[in-house]
């Protein structure tokens, strides 16, 4: 069980970076949980899960209000609701995605985004084999329409799923037209702006920090 250093909420709206990624873990548990059926869950549950020291969340949560009874646990309904309004994320975000393969296709249908106030509005690909078939609700469009949908749709962020070759081209263009934050699953390395926020994500990292962590 790892323990982690307390940050002091900083002036102003904005969450220390170490407690905002804190809370985006108890909210995935907490997703989950309810998916499960569960109603309550203790800090220590919560610190099973995530990983983080129970007595760090108690003090995560206590900063913003008094949650959970003791003996009793956190309403899981409850804890979700708050958490999100403190990452601000209660309203629903739109996403367009970049590539319709296989990846792009995972992204797509699965409940991940959705369960946490996002929607992908729009799927974007250039091979004609693909522009125009549906993944779910959506039908997967040429990237030449992405200026008319970005506006229409009221697009905030978007996701990557595309060949490295293609993704800093795309960055550019998401970035003329005003998108801020990029999710980057390719494994090109992203020229951006200082405003604009790019995560990177990719599975070999995390298996790396795995074996480097656990194993090693």
């Amino acid at each position: 069980m790892s323990h982690e250093r307390n940050e002091t909420q900083p002036s102003g709206d904005k969450l220390a970076l170490g407690v905002a990624a804190r809370l985006s873990r108890y909210l995935m548990v907490l997703t989950q949980a309810r998916k499960m059926g569960k109603h309550t869950i203790s800090s220590q549950e919560l610190a099973d899960y995530t990983h983080v020291n129970s007595t760090q969340i108690r003090r995560d949560l206590s900063g913003f209000g008094k949650f959970g009874k003791r003996g009793v646990g956190y309403n899981v309904d409850a804890l979700i609701e708050q958490i999100r309004k403190i990452l601000q994320t209660s309203g629903s975000s739109n996403i367009a995605l970049f590539g319709a393969g296989n990846l792009g296709t995972a992204i797509a249908t699965s409940d991940i985004f959705k369960d946490h106030g996002f929607s992908v509005v729009a799927v974007f690909d250039v091979d004609p084999e693909r522009v125009g078939r549906r993944i779910g609700d959506l039908t997967v469009q040429h990237y030449d329409q992405l200026r008319d949908v970005i506006e229409q749709e009221d697009v905030v962020l978007a996701v990557l799923a595309v060949p490295s070759g293609a993704a800093q081209a795309i960055a550019n263009d998401l970035v003329a037209l005003g998108i801020r934050v990029i999710f980057n699953y390719s494994e090109a390395l992203l020229q951006t702006p200082p405003d604009v926020i790019v995560h990177a994500s990719s599975p070999a990292v995390d298996l790396l920090h795995a074996l480097y962590f656990y194993l090693a």
